[in-house]
């Protein structure tokens, strides 16, 4: 890339960054490329609404550190995003001010600083919201097999459930991936980083699987997309998030006394397996590799949330038993000043 400056220096490098250098040097997913676009289009929206400057503007002399810190706190106070929001779009800028210096040192060398002066909030910890059993029995006799819909929700549930499978890498799923077997079925998955594993998947699950695919009519077209939506051959992240929500809720409804975690998403099915297996017994290093995890230390915190599973039940038991011995009852809006690169995908 040939050296520019002022503007067009930000703007090119910054096109390059999220256009070519994040797919295709470091090979981040789409939806990580999309969160960093996201991130600067807010940074641009701020500059704009607050400052009245657009963006053929910005420079990287601009951007110092009160500038990036006003637009951290505008993002929390008008935005309603949480800390941990916050601190997403912070690391992105973080990342291309170091991408930028590399690049361009002497354009970009007091962006870095400036950036690297602004603190990262504390965000509070989130509680990793996962089914108990009895919850997933619910769950899973919601979705009514009466109809297209309801059939495809269900066997979309169960195979999130029993797969573990982050709600991205089901979008995925074509149907050459999933080989079927007398006990059950091998699916294989791509995750993070392009990071491909391979995952069992037990006979209820697979069966279950295996006979929605022969209904659709796909079972030998091997690049059909196994979930599909009413419009779209693929199904989307965001239609597989509606669909687990939708199904909370009329469970929730169903049985107000279940469902008392907030935040369910498809995630919470993935949590909800490695809570489960822990419980069964199934030592943690198995558990990291059928999620895929990189490294046992994200895995580790099912150990923790299944010794909470463990202490509350104990602690039901306790007030059961004692109660009775004691006799006593126990998606920012587009700006037409925002640049081309950074809209959509």
């Amino acid at each position: 890339m040939a050296r520019k400056t002022g503007s067009s220096a930000f703007m090119d490098l910054l096109e390059y960054f999220t256009g070519t250098y994040l797919t295709q040097v470091r090979g981040l997913s789409q939806n990580t490329v999309l969160s960093y676009k996201a991130a600067f289009r807010l940074l641009i929206d701020y500059l704009y609404a607050q400052r009245g400057i657009p963006a053929s503007a910005v420079t990287f002399q601009l951007l110092d550190s009160d500038t990036i810190t006003g637009s951290m706190d505008w993002i929390e106070k008008e935005r309603g995003c949480g800390a941990s929001t916050r601190n997403q779009r912070l690391a992105a800028i973080c990342s291309f001010a170091e991408f930028a210096q590399n690049r361009d040192f002497d354009a970009a060398a007091s962006f870095r600083g400036a950036v690297r002066k602004v603190p990262i909030k504390k965000a509070a910890c989130r509680e990793k919201a996962f089914f108990t059993v009895d919850e997933l029995k619910v769950l899973f006799s919601v979705p009514s097999e009466r109809t297209s819909v309801g059939t495809r929700d269900k066997v979309l549930l169960c195979v999130l459930y029993s797969s573990g499978a982050r709600a991205q890498e089901i979008c995925d799923l074509t149907v050459r991936k999933a080989r079927f077997k007398e006990n059950g079925a091998e699916i294989d998955l791509v995750g993070k980083g392009r990071k491909a594993r391979r995952v069992m998947v037990g006979s209820p699950g697979a069966g279950m699987l295996k006979k929605y695919i022969s209904n659709r009519g796909i079972d030998h077209q091997p690049d059909r997309h196994v979930f599909s939506s009413l419009t779209h051959e693929m199904m989307s992240v965001s239609c597989v998030e509606a669909v687990v929500k939708k199904y909370v809720a009329a469970a929730k409804q169903e049985h107000p006394d279940l469902f008392l975690k907030e935040g369910y998403s498809p995630h919470s099915l993935r949590h909800s397996v490695a809570v489960h297996m822990l419980e069964a017994g199934v030592p943690l290093p198995v558990i990291q590799r059928f999620l895929g995890h990189a490294s046992i230390i994200t895995t580790q915190v099912y150990a923790r949330l299944a010794q909470e599973t463990v202490d509350s039940q104990i602690q039901k038991w306790n007030a059961e038993y004692w109660g009775k011995y004691q006799g006593s009852r126990a998606v920012p809006d587009e700006k037409s000043h925002i640049p081309d690169f950074l809209k959509g995908k």
